[in-house]
C-alpha cells in the first residue's frame, strides 16, 4: 500500500524513491509486524481469558503439561493480523505471488479457526472432524497448485524440480507435479501443527526455516545475484522477501508471548497456516527440497508419529497388544519423559533448526 500511495511521489522528491527497493521495505515489514503483534498481544490474551478460549490437555501429553491447562489458546490469530497488516502495508499488491499468498493466509487460516473455534467455544472435544480439516487442506492445494501451474507461459520451467546438491541437475514432474504440491502444501501444514506441541517450539522453529526461505527469495529475486551464484532468477521473488520479512518479525514477536512459560498457544489457526505459507513459498521459488532440508524438524516430527502410530496398531494385531517405538509422539514429548527440561528440548531444536537451514544454504555453492 505504501509502495503504491508513495512512490508515484519520487518525482517531486528523491526521498520516496526508498519504496522501490526490496531492502527498505522489507526492513519496514519486519519491524511493523513485530511491533504490531507486541502491541495487540497482550489485549488478544486478555480477550481469550475472558471468553474462556483455554487450551484442554490431553490426557496422552505428559503430566507436567497439566500445568499448561487453562493457558489461552488461538493466538495464531496475533500472526495472521500481524502479518497481513504488515504486509498490506509494504508489499506490492498487484504482485501475482503475494496474492497466492493472501489467499493461503485466509483459506487455512478459515479452517484452523475453525477447528479452534468448535474446541474452544463449543467445546467439541476433537475440534473439526478430521476428514473436513484434510479436505480443506487438500482444496487450497489444488487451487494454489493449478493457479501456479497455469499461470506460467512455460509449464515445464514450473514442473522442474531442481536438486539442490548438483549442478543444473531438475526432475521433470509433468502432471505429477499438481499432486505433489498437493501432498506438500497438506503435509507441511500438518507437520508443523504435529510440532506445536512445547512452548516457543514451533514458531521458532518455523522462524529459522523462514529465514533460509527469505535469504533464497532474495538471491532469486536479485538478476545479479542469482546470476553470480547460478540460481533461477525469479521476478516475483523480491516481493516474497518482503512478505517473509514480515513473517519473520511477526514470529519473533509472537514468541515474546509464546516462549516458556507460554502465555498464548499458537491453536490450528497459526500452525496450520504457517505450514502452508512455508510449503507455498518453496513452490514459488522452486525450492521444494530445499524446504524438505531446511523444515527437517518438520518430517522427523511427523515420522515419528506415523511410526509410532503404525508400530501399535501392527504388535497389536499380532500380539493381541499394542507395542510403541517412543514414549510418547510426537518426538518432543518422548524426550520430555526422558527427563528433558522442556526449555532444553526447545533450545536444541532450534539448534537443529540452524545447523539444517546452514546445510540448506551450502547447496548454493554446490549448484
Amino acid at each position: 500500500m505504501l509502495y503504491h500511495l508513495l512512490f508515484p511521489l519520487a518525482k517531486y522528491s528523491i526521498l520516496f524513491n526508498v519504496f522501490r527497493y526490496v531492502t527498505f521495505r522489507s526492513i519496514g515489514a519486519f519491524i511493523t509486524s513485530l511491533v504490531i503483534s507486541l502491541i495487540v498481544g497482550p489485549s488478544f490474551i486478555r480477550m481469550l481469558k475472558r471468553k474462556s478460549a483455554v487450551e484442554t490437555i490431553d490426557n496422552d501429553l505428559p503430566e507436567k503439561h497439566r500445568l499448561k491447562q487453562g493457558t489461552p489458546t488461538m493466538g495464531g490469530i496475533i500472526i495472521l493480523v500481524s502479518l497481513l497488516a504488515s504486509s498490506l502495508l509494504w508489499n506490492i499488491l498487484t504482485n501475482p505471488a503475494i496474492l497466492l499468498m493472501y489467499l493461503t493466509i485466509v483459506w487455512l487460516g478459515t479452517v484452523g479457526f475453525i477447528d479452534d473455534y468448535l474446541k474452544n467455544f463449543v467445546k467439541a472435544e476433537k475440534g473439526l472432524i478430521p476428514k473436513y480439516k484434510l479436505w480443506g487442506q487438500i482444496s487450497v492445494g489444488l487451487i494454489l497448485t493449478l493457479a501456479i501451474y497455469y499461470s506460467s507461459p512455460a509449464t515445464d520451467q514450473i514442473t522442474a524440480l531442481q536438486i539442490p546438491f548438483f549442478k543444473n541437475t531438475f526432475i521433470e514432474l509433468g502432471w505429477l507435479f499438481i499432486p505433489f504440491v498437493v501432498f506438500l502444501i497438506t503435509g507441511t501444514s500438518n507437520a508443523v501443527n504435529l510440532t506445536d506441541g512445547l512452548d516457543g517450539l514451533a514458531a521458532g522453529t518455523l522462524a529459522f526455516a523462514a529465514m533460509g526461505l527469505g535469504v533464497m527469495s532474495y538471491l532469486k529475486g536479485n538478476f545479479i545475484a542469482a546470476g553470480y551464484l547460478n540460481l533461477e532468477y525469479i521476478y516475483n521473488a523480491g516481493e516474497l522477501t518482503v512478505f517473509i520479512s514480515a513473517l519473520i518479525g511477526t514470529l519473533i514477536g509472537f514468541l515474546w508471548f509464546n516462549s516458556y512459560p507460554a502465555q498464548v498457544f499458537m491453536g490450528d489457526t497459526g500452525s496450520l497456516t504457517m505450514g502452508g505459507i512455508l510449503a507455498v513459498i518453496s513452490v514459488l521459488l522452486k525450492e521444494q527440497i530445499f524446504l524438505v532440508i531446511i523444515g527437517m524438524i518438520f518430517i522427523i516430527e511427523t515420522g515419528s508419529v506415523i511410526v509410532q502410530r503404525s508400530w501399535f496398531k501392527w504388535t497389536k494385531r499380532k500380539y493381541g497388544q499394542g507395542r510403541r517405538v517412543f514414549l510418547c509422539a510426537p518426538l518432543h514429548h518422548h524426550y520430555e519423559l526422558k527427563g528433558i527440561h522442556e526449555t532444553k528440548i526447545v533450545t536444541r531444536f532450534y539448534i537443529i533448526a540452524i545447523l539444517l537451514v546452514a546445510v540448506g544454504l551450502s547447496t548454493l555453492k554446490l549448484r
